[in-house]
């Protein structure tokens, strides 16, 4: 009984020390219903706003540490719109985002730099419908209170992730660049 007890101590232990160790930012989450993710591309000359209606983030960021940072976030993307149902029914085919075979969009960081004044810059690598693509993401963070708002716009070459191929990798219909608008309302963030 005295072998069981001292295993049984052993344990309780260990466990005890990797929760005095556990980050204290562990408990961060994206608050979806105050966030947003925007893009904005040109058709025909024409700007057009579409917008992503689900997507979840895990992140572990420290602003006094952004090296240390994991951040993987996750978009749904059969939930694009661009608010006119003919277009929002082409959006998950093959040509655009093929849902049926790639239904998340992703993105996973490698590394975080702290620039001064809430400006941050995150590394990683972006995945969309199979490809992937290195991006630096510029992130301005602000606070109010218990929340942390993350901002920043992306700027990515469409036809490198093959969205819009056949007859719509023509770059007089729908522009190559498009401007990806993010605002992720955090919690459980450290003071800046």
């Amino acid at each position: 009984m005295t072998m069981i007890f001292k295993r049984a101590l052993a344990a309780s232990l260990a466990l005890s020390a990797i929760a005095a160790f556990t980050p204290a930012h562990a408990d961060q989450k994206l608050v979806p219903a105050q966030s947003e993710i925007v893009f904005v591309s040109k058709q025909m000359g024409v700007p057009v706003e579409g917008r992503f209606k689900k997507f979840d983030a895990q992140l572990s960021f420290d602003p006094a540490k952004p090296e240390a940072s994991k951040i993987a976030m996750t978009v749904d993307v059969a939930s694009a719109t661009l608010g006119v149902p003919e277009s929002d029914a082409e959006l998950p085919k093959a040509p655009w985002f093929n849902t049926a075979k790639f239904p998340q969009a992703t993105f996973q960081s490698t590394s975080a730099k702290g620039l001064g004044g809430g400006k941050f810059e995150i590394s990683g690598k972006l995945s969309i419908k199979g490809h992937a693509q290195d991006v630096v993401v510029p992130v301005t963070l602000t606070q109010n209170g218990a929340t942390t708002l993350a901002t920043g716009v992306l700027p990515i070459k469409r036809l490198v992730f093959k969205i819009g191929e056949g007859e719509w990798s023509d770059t007089g219909m729908v522009a190559d660049d498009v401007q990806v608008k993010f605002k992720f309302a955090l919690t459980g963030v450290n003071k800046l």
